[in-house]
């Protein structure tokens, strides 16, 4: 069942060929939110992307729930320092243009 911008996890479960406790795991680590529509548990479908990485980490990979949070949390570190970079990059372009 797909309502609106939601997917029934019993739905992407199978289609994907998963178990739903790990979805249920991965909302107690707080890496996915699942949302209730007309007592059907959901996922968004903003957070496929992130779930499907997910899967691949937990199955594909055999990288535990613990391994992924601290993944996740790597990557996000990386991210925010490489916005950091390219903010001291533009601020340094500005005081250089200034001194010419």
């Amino acid at each position: 069942m797909q309502v609106a911008n939601h997917i029934a996890i019993d739905e992407f479960c199978s289609s994907w060929n998963i178990e739903t406790s790990f979805i249920s795991s991965l909302q107690e680590t707080g890496l996915i939110e699942v949302v209730t529509v007309n007592e059907t548990a959901c996922i968004d479908v903003s957070q496929l992307q992130q779930l499907e990485k997910y899967i691949r980490f937990y199955y594909e990979l055999d990288i535990n729930l613990e391994g992924i949070e601290t993944i996740m949390h790597l990557l996000q570190r990386m991210n925010n320092m490489q916005n950091e970079i390219n903010n001291l990059r533009n601020k340094l372009r500005l005081f250089e243009r200034s001194e010419t």
